[in-house]
């Protein structure tokens, strides 16, 4: 299906990432150079709700240099959300709503950038085209953290997260060797990963021998074993004279429960959790007596573009690059992906996936990148997770810190005369 000359519209969404504006910057920047099929290229300020109550950022009102700075530059430009369309039969007065605003802006192209969730929602509006008589050509833009996306072989927004978080265990556990004699014996740093261990595992990036920090990774796919932990924990603070622990903010018990489930519930109804670092040390000091310290990556491992990877940044900035490609092309409903043509050396392309075979779907961590014990990396999972941690990309710095862009987000003048209530 090829649109004559049509508006884009490009939309973030779920959690941001250090590198989620770089694939923006893909995107805008590959509209840019193709007018003759392309006009103008709109944002959704805060994501999808944006689209929803008519509130588009016009992205030409941007210099050239402001948008070739979002590919160093943090979080989501243009604003994020977490909001899960329903399904068209459940609420087509959300869809139709979509169109209405495609229609009243002449937007023919729709790039989406999300995760699992995103993709879900990237499907369904390709399918409302058809369904309610108005062409749209979309595509998904992958993105999260916690790269648990089906299909490609890795996720934007994960490669960084993992250089952040394996460099401050390795800082971090200099730290504490230091002070072991007299003070804290156990450090526990607790990250990202509701139901996949990736960024836990890339933690075990930072001990290149036996006995390196960290000494145990505590995956959401391997159930809690409370005897063992102790077990192990009193192990390594005898052996090594201290022991540092990393642990996914899903962790779960025997009975399949999260460790620190809320009860609260977030947009997209997943569990909302957090705590399960204080829980684990605390865990250590009444059953142990050690002396301990925690921490929470929470958003700090996610916005450290100051410390991107390299390899992440480039394909962040691909994969938008790429997305209107496809869609120029006429390709609907799909999403382009990484592919890992070879390890040693380390060498990706770009592939492309239906977003039906991405939506809703979660790739969590291979038994047999989890070692026997359960508690930490085989060689197989550092030979998959090295390359995305590969080269330094950092932004320009003022005044001794990061010098980020700010856009002006110029809003479009609104066309339709309804509002919209989410």
């Amino acid at each position: 299906m090829i649109i004559a000359k049509k508006n884009a519209l490009y939309a973030q969404s779920g959690g941001v990432t250090a590198v989620i504006n770089a694939s923006a910057c893909g995107v805008i920047q590959t509209a840019r150079k193709h007018k003759d099929k392309i006009g103008k290229v709109y944002a959704g300020r805060d994501g999808i709700v944006g689209v929803l109550t008519e509130d588009l950022i016009d992205t030409t009102k941007e210099s050239v240099a402001a948008i070739a700075a979002l590919r160093y530059t943090p979080s989501g430009a243009f604003g994020s959300a977490r909001y899960k369309l329903r399904g068209l039969e459940e609420n087509k007065a959300q869809y139709e709503r979509l169109i209405d605003v495609f229609r009243a802006h002449d937007i023919g192209y729709f790039f989406y950038n999300g995760g699992g969730d995103s993709q879900d929602t990237a499907w369904k509006v390709s399918q409302i085209g058809a369904k309610l008589g108005y062409p749209i050509i979309c595509v998904g833009v992958p993105k999260t953290v916690d790269n648990d996306l089906a299909v490609t072989d890795c996720c934007p927004g994960f490669g960084s997260v993992a250089k952040y978080v394996a460099t401050s265990m390795r800082e971090a556990g200099f730290d504490v060797a230091s002070m072991a004699k007299t003070s804290t014996k156990v450090f526990v740093l607790e990250v990202m990963g509701r139901h996949a261990g990736w960024i836990t595992a890339a933690c075990g990036l930072a001990a290149e021998k036996k006995g390196d920090a960290p000494h145990i990774l505590l995956f959401p796919e391997i159930a809690f074993n409370q005897d063992k932990f102790l077990k192990r924990v009193d192990h390594a603070v005898k052996t090594y004279g201290y022991c540092a622990i990393a642990v996914s903010e899903g962790l779960k018990g025997p009975d399949g429960k999260f460790l620190s489930e809320t009860g609260l519930r977030d947009a997209f109804g997943h569990a909302q959790l957090g705590g399960v670092g204080p829980n684990i040390a605390q865990l250590v000091r009444d059953n142990l007596g050690y002396k301990y310290h925690w921490a929470v990556a929470d958003y700090l491992q996610r916005a450290a573009r100051h410390i991107a990877s390299k390899t992440d940044v480039d394909q962040a900035y691909a994969l938008g690059k790429a997305a209107v490609e496809l869609a120029l092309k006429g390709n609907n409903a799909v999403m382009p992906t990484i592919v890992r043509k070879s390890n040693k050396p380390y060498r990706w392309t770009i592939g492309v996936t239906a977003l039906k075979n991405v939506a809703n779907k979660e790739k969590k961590m291979p038994r047999d990148f989890i070692s026997a014990d359960g508690f930490g990396l085989t060689e197989k999972c550092r030979t998959y997770l090295l390359p995305l941690i590969q080269g330094e990309d950092y932004p320009p710095f003022k005044n001794g810190l990061p010098n980020y862009v700010k856009l002006k987000n110029i809003a479009v003048a609104k066309k339709l005369s309804t509002k919209f209530k989410i």
